[in-house]
Formats: C-alpha cells, structure tokens, sequence
C-alpha cells in the first residue's frame, strides 16, 4: 500500500456523514486489543480552543520531560497532524503499516466504522506502541458520542468553552450542546470548565456532581493582559505573573489561563511540571492558523475563525493589534454557519472584502458571501478563485497600506498557504 491509497481509504468514508455511537469504536479497538487502555489522558472538548490548549499543554508536558501523544483535528496542511508523538507527526510509513493493519478488520464489520473512528483507533494504536507517558485527546465532535469518549478514566477532562456550533447534531441551545460535550466526564475524573456562558456551566457542574467529579473553573476575572503586540503576549494570572505566549489572538491568554488550571490539577494526579516548565512551554508553544502572521509585504494575518464566536474573537483580536485602523479581509464561510451575523460582526473593523468559495461541499459561493458582506455595509467583491483573491486583497492592502486579515475554516489554510507561495 501506498502513502496515497492509505489517504483513500481512510478517506473512503466522509467523516461529514458522521454517524454518532460508540459501538464500532468499541468493536474496532476490541478487535485491536483495547490499544486505549493503559495509556493515560487528558481528554479535551468544546467549540473553540481547543487546538490552541492542546499543543500549549502538549508543550508545557514536553518540556517536563514528558514523552507525549496528541490527538487532534482537523489537521491544517498535512494529514499526519493528526497524530502526533512529541509534537511531530506520524511518520508517512508507520501510517501506511497501520492502515495495512486496520483495513481487514474494519472492512470484516457488518457495521463498518467511519473515518473518525478509523482515525481514532490508529491513534490509540500508535501511542500505544510508543509507549507514550500521556495522550492530550481532542475530540472530533461533542462528547457523548464522539468516538475519543471509548476511554474509561483520564486524568483530567477538559471543557474549553461552549457556543452555538454544529447546531443540527449537538442541539438548538447551548444548555443541549454543553449537555453533549459534558458527556466526556468520567466518573471520579477531574473536570475543567474554561468557558465563561453561566448556562454552559450550570449544565457541566450539575453532570460533574452526578458523576462524583471534582470540579474546576477558569478564573477569567483573574486574567490581566500587561502587553500585547504582534511579537506576543505578556499576562498575568492568579498569582503567576508575567508569564508569555507566543501564540497572537485576543483569545490565546484566555486559553492559556486553561492550560494553567489543567497543569495545577495534574500535578495532583502525579505529574511532575516545574514552574520553569510551565513557563517554557507556554514561551514556545505553536499552532498554525490561529492569528498567524503568514506575511509581512503586506501584513497579513490568517485566523481559522468559522463560527459567530470564532468570528467575535477575531474582531476583538483586530482590535486589540490594530486599534481604530479598519482592515481589510479575504473571507469565505461554510453556508451552514450564521454567516448573516458574522457578516454584521465584521463591519466594525473592515472596510473591504474579497470573497472565496472554499473548497468544500458545504462552502457557501463567494457571490452570496460578498452580498451578505455587501448588506452589511463592506466592499466585497467575490473571486473565482482563492489564488486570484489573495493576489487581489494582497495588491489592494500594499497599494493602500492596511493590514489584511484572512478569515476561514482551517481547510482554507493549506490552499491558501500553497496559493501564498506562489505570489510572494
């Protein structure tokens, strides 16, 4: 087998066309031996954050000394990303042996798994072989459901924050969706809240007291944000002061207060971190596609906000790094978002838009983005292609001297990216 048929047949099921359940994971993973178990977690839910507080603490643990595994998704430029052994990415051949290994298995289910689960199992797998010390475990979609949720007891699980996304699987109210991502709390197991919606909580604390977990929150009120420049950020929290990210966004002090929280809850469960430790990691801890200044000629900042929240997170970023100065943005949105809100949420820091069909099934056309963008008081103008629309907002933003913002799913990243070394 091939690199390339590995890739089609783990992609041979659409992971869109997701079915919830948790009795092929438990099927597939039986079959392979309960690779999960013995392997220790940090399992991490919720709708944003989640990528950012996973490669923060993945960091802080290495620096530890810890040899560590991280499971998360979507990946941003190359598949391997997915899973990932002390911050690098399975090797293209352990991924093919695995693929060999799994496939004649998987296709001997009378209820075949789907692409997620697929994914999951070999990450199990290849931890599991590794001989990892601890796994940081993002989940795909939710919680209850979700096929990461086959683990019985993790160290610690992780509700990074709860908002209106994915509405048609997870529920029409945040108290359904958080009702959902709650689903990850284990009996006994520790859990962290580090979102700020009172109705969100509420519904965590009440699954976390039936399941006898110890509860914990981020403090948001004890943040302090010293500095914040496009070099990074200097903050406080509680008492630990001026610790630094070098993650860019409003939001990244927020999901680094988590991370902060989730280090002092494991050190009860054992683990040795030193403060220099948690200090370093913090310094030195990446993750692509979130605020990330991609160029410099013109500046230009690509961040993977897709949802209303998302989107307000980003508006504030832009606020906080360029102030009063309105941007301009190259956009496009998947038409089953609220792209009508995120439309009137833009207004107040971009003047123009260009817009861009992504390339995805459920990708609302750059025509009917740039007329929502129109209606809501922003030059847009739609491309027919990404390329040629970041070489058109690149040309306007240097001609005029204002920063460009890109703005899309982190599946635009990649294209985009490929589509920037091309013009630079």
């Amino acid at each position: 087998m091939t690199y390339e048929e590995a890739l089609s047949y783990i992609h041979s099921v659409n992971w869109t066309f997701c079915r919830p359940g948790l009795s092929r994971i438990r099927a597939l993973c039986q079959a392979l031996g309960e690779p999960q178990r013995g392997l220790r977690f940090v399992h991490v839910a919720g709708t944003n954050g989640k990528g950012s507080f996973c490669s923060m603490l993945d960091s802080v643990l290495r620096c530890a000394g810890y040899h560590t595994g991280r499971f998360t998704s979507p990946y941003v430029r190359s598949f391997e990303e997915r899973i990932c052994v002390d911050g690098e990415p399975i090797p293209r051949q352990a991924l093919i042996e695995l693929t060999e290994r799994i496939r004649p298995i998987a296709d001997a289910m009378a209820d075949k798994p789907t692409e997620f689960e697929l994914i999951t199992a070999m990450g199990f797998v290849y931890f599991a072989e590794q001989g990892v010390d601890a796994v940081i475990l993002e989940v795909g979609l939710g919680g209850a459901l979700d096929s990461t949720n086959i683990i019985e007891a993790p160290e610690l699980s992780v509700i990074t924050g709860i908002a209106m996304d994915h509405t048609a699987l997870l529920g029409s109210t945040v108290s359904e969706i958080a009702a959902q991502k709650a689903g990850i709390i284990k009996h006994g197991c520790p859990v962290l809240y580090g979102g700020a919606d009172a109705d969100a909580e509420a519904v965590i604390k009440k699954t976390a007291w039936e399941r006898e977990a110890p509860y914990h929150a981020t403090q948001r009120q004890a943040l302090h944000v010293r500095e914040a420049t496009l070099e990074g950020t200097c903050f406080d929290y509680r008492d630990r002061e001026a610790l630094r990210i070098g993650l860019l966004g409003d939001y990244q002090p927020y999901n680094a207060a988590n991370v902060l929280e989730a280090v002092d809850i494991l050190r009860t469960r054992g683990f040795a971190i030193s403060e220099e430790a948690l200090r370093q990691g913090l310094r030195e801890a990446r993750w692509p596609a979130r605020f990330e200044v991609i160029s410099h000629d013109p500046l230009t900042v690509y961040d993977g906000a897709h949802n209303p929240e998302g989107i307000s997170a980003a508006v504030r970023s832009i606020r906080r790094y360029f102030g009063d100065t309105k941007v301009y943005i190259l956009t496009g949105v998947m038409r089953d978002k609220d792209y009508a809100d995120i439309a009137r949420d833009l207004v107040s820091v971009a003047s123009r838009a260009f817009t861009v069909t992504p390339s995805n099934p459920r990708a609302l056309s750059a025509e009917a983005y740039a007329e929502t963008l129109s209606q809501a008081g922003i030059d847009a103008t739609a491309y027919e292609s990404l390329s040629a629309g970041l070489r058109a907002a690149m040309d306007a933003a240097r001609a005029d001297g204002v920063p460009l913002i890109c703005l899309g799913s982190l599946y635009m990243y990649s294209e985009l990216m490929d589509a920037l070394g091309h013009i630079v």
